[in-house]
């Protein structure tokens, strides 16, 4: 299959691996689970994931319904709308087909900002096949326009070499993926470490300069952000919130819970400060 096409479902129990297109994958009301070269990714509400073309699997497993919605992208696509972004009018006027190489995207997943959830927004409702497929033009340019913050992301990196910075911010991204995807499991460094392919030292001398917190204090937010969202949504009990959030007892997740926002589960809740 070689055009752009779009993947509109919903499910609460989905597992698929195959081979795919370039494409890009955003949830609503729950999150999935991607590993794909090597990476493991969470996508969840208000963020999203590029996966280049390419063999990947997917994992749904919620309660409730969730919504996907992905966007599959033809070959030469990504190459097209970059050229256009990039070559002067002469150049595009001169030779409008010269065909480029396929660069691919950074693959990790990214906050979804107001122009790309707009962009998004508009194909979902698009009302006829012409409209369909501008709209993916319109996607690709704001795509493009989140991957160029990605070199300057990289250049917090101490690393003299281009290429070395490059493969560097690429595992220690990857560490963070994995941090993300499985915060609520008992996650130690040797785990991370070696889902990056960096020794433990390597990673832990790196992993500050890039995100400006260790993998523990990172694993702590994700899920402290969790745990604020379970407050706000769920009916569980504390202690099932423990369990869910990775903590080993209500306790040391009513511990950790005041230590970062200075008020335990239950003031927060009823605080309603959400």
């Amino acid at each position: 299959m070689n055009h752009n096409y779009v993947l509109h479902e919903w499910g609460k129990d989905f597992h698929w691996e195959g081979t795919g297109q370039m494409s890009i994958k955003t949830f609503r009301r729950g999150r999935a689970l991607y590993e794909a070269n090597g990476g493991f990714y969470s996508v969840e509400e208000n963020r999203y994931l590029l996966v280049n073309e390419g063999e990947y699997s997917l994992h749904i497993e919620e309660e409730e319904p969730v919504e996907s919605f992905c966007l599959f992208f033809r070959s030469g696509f990504y190459s097209e709308v970059s050229r256009t972004l990039e070559a002067s009018q002469d150049q595009l006027l001169t030779d409008p087909f010269k065909p480029v190489g396929e660069d691919g995207f950074f693959e990790k997943t990214y906050h979804l900002g107001p122009r790309l959830e707009k962009m998004l927004r508009l194909t979902k409702h698009a009302h006829h096949d012409r409209e369909l497929e501008e709209s993916f033009y319109s996607v690709m340019e704001a795509i493009l326009a989140d991957q160029t913050t990605v070199p300057q992301e990289q250049e917090r990196l101490s690393s003299l070499k281009r290429s070395t910075r490059e493969e560097l911010f690429k595992r220690l991204s990857r560490a963070n993926e994995y941090i993300r995807a499985y915060c609520h499991t008992a996650l130690n460094l040797e785990d991370i470490a070696r889902v990056a392919c960096l020794s433990a030292n390597h990673l832990l001398r790196n992993y500050g300069q890039l995100f400006g917190v260790t993998p523990k204090q990172h694993l702590m937010m994700y899920r402290m952000d969790k745990a604020k969202l379970l407050l706000k949504e769920s009916s569980k009990s504390y202690t099932e919130m423990a369990y869910d959030l990775g903590f080993s007892n209500s306790a040391s997740f009513s511990r950790s819970f005041k230590l970062h926002t200075g008020l335990s589960p239950r003031q927060y809740f009823k605080k309603g400060d959400f």
